[in-house]
């Protein structure tokens, strides 16, 4: 079982064990990819102990050799694990040749803190011999050692009918989603520490390495106060529509700058843009995307602000959802819907043919005026939308009209 080790010693599955089991079976190198300190090497170091060499490059001596000879560094039969190869993207020429020369399935288990499909040099040279999974900060299912994510797959499956027996007999603990948010989900913060300011201190560490070293990899960055100033301001915005040039305005940055700025940041996995759900996938590229962030603790840090939102609940829902998303054999997509009239859907879940819509409200008391959304998301769309969920803090499990079920978030998550 892959997992990461609590302080009481427990050991916490996570979501994608299986996935990566899968793809190891089949693909010559699989990649995992998340923001740093979500538990990668950690994970694959306890994957078939005493089977793999586990090589870092964050060791100068690993990532010497590797800079020299990579060739020497590959050889023998035993299968290889290389964590944080971004460090040295030269050595995927090698790991190539290397799967040219004999291709077995597993042969390379490569991790990176940045999405490594981003990366033009990492995407050519593995072009047709690897297959990528996401390790997202920890789901509240993780957390509480299931290993699991929300029921999203469950509720796509079963007849609508049956949702509520679903979610009645999961009896996922009740908790408080200002507390989930505060904890975050990067392991050491999240499970480790108690006291929240133990959380702060690691919160600006993590901050600090961030900017002082991870993204002087990816790329040049000369002002790093812009660059925090950027992600505060973004940190700000969580949950609604980008405009990149307010965004620039605001923090007295150029347009371009703050572009790449927030492109530095998505590459990284701290920050997501979700896209808009249209018919069209052509116009769906074109539409505003929302923003969120990757962890919720760190962009509770990062804004300063005291208290969680109602967005900030949205943020720990999409989260789930792309855990989810990421783990999944078959493909399916996570979006928003929005009219030119301010009609709105939090979450669209596209699963072939069929659009499962959620809106997250942080209220404990949901009412009818709270369903409008998903309403006319359903009067637009028709027979291809499934009745919607209407996320929110309270305890109501109930049918607030014959299409929108009103459930509490952690029955779901």
């Amino acid at each position: 079982m892959i997992s990461i080790r609590a302080m009481n010693d427990l050991l916490l599955p996570r979501l994608i064990q299986y996935s990566l089991a899968r793809h190891l079976r089949t693909m010559p190198a699989v990649v995992v990819t998340g923001a740093r300190q979500t538990g990668k090497s950690t994970l694959v170091q306890a994957l078939v102990p005493g089977k793999r060499r586990f090589l870092s490059l964050d060791d100068l001596t690993v990532a010497d050799l590797a800079r020299r000879d990579p060739e020497a560094l590959l050889e023998g039969a035993t299968p290889v694990t290389l964590d944080e190869v971004q460090r040295e993207p030269g050595l995927l020429s090698a790991v190539k040749q290397n799967i040219d020369r004999k291709r077995s399935p597993g042969r390379f288990l490569l991790t990176g803190s940045a999405n490594l499909l981003l990366m033009r040099r990492v995407s050519e040279s593995l072009a047709g011999r690897a297959s990528y999974l996401i390790l997202w900060p920890m789901t509240r299912g993780e957390r509480l050692g299931t290993g699991e994510c929300g029921l999203w797959g469950q509720l796509l499956s079963e007849e609508f009918g049956r949702w509520e027996e679903i979610l009645k007999e999961s009896q996922r603990p009740r908790q408080n989603w200002k507390d989930l948010a505060r904890l975050g989900g990067f392991p050491v913060p999240a499970v480790h520490m108690k006291r929240p300011e133990d959380r702060s201190i690691w919160f600006e560490g993590y901050v600090r390495t961030y900017l002082e070293r991870d993204l002087q990899q990816l790329s040049s960055i000369s002002a790093l106060p812009d660059f925090r100033r950027l992600m505060r301001a973004a940190s700000l915005r969580i949950g609604q529509i980008l405009n990149q040039t307010e965004l620039a305005r605001d923090v007295a940055l150029p347009q371009p700058t703050a572009h790449r700025y927030l492109n530095l940041l998505e590459v990284s996995f701290l920050f997501v843009r979700l896209p808009a759900y249209a018919v069209s996938r052509t116009k769906r590229l074109m539409k505003s995307p929302k923003i969120y962030w990757g962890d919720v603790g760190l962009a509770l840090h990062l804004s300063g602000e005291p208290d969680p939102r109602g967005a900030h609940l949205e943020n720990l829902i999409l989260l789930d959802l792309l855990a989810w998303r990421d783990a999944r054999q078959e493909q399916v997509e996570v979006l928003f819907w929005r009219t030119a009239t301010g009609e709105e859907v939090d979450f669209v879940i596209e699963s072939k043919d069929t659009l499962l819509p959620i809106e997250v409200k942080a209220t404990t008391n949901p009412r009818l005026s709270d369903t409008a959304g998903i309403r006319a998301f359903r009067r637009e769309y028709g027979p291809s939308s499934l009745p919607g969920l209407l996320l929110h803090a309270g305890d109501t499990l109930a049918w607030l009209t014959s299409d929108v079920l009103a459930v509490p978030w952690w029955q779901v998550c």
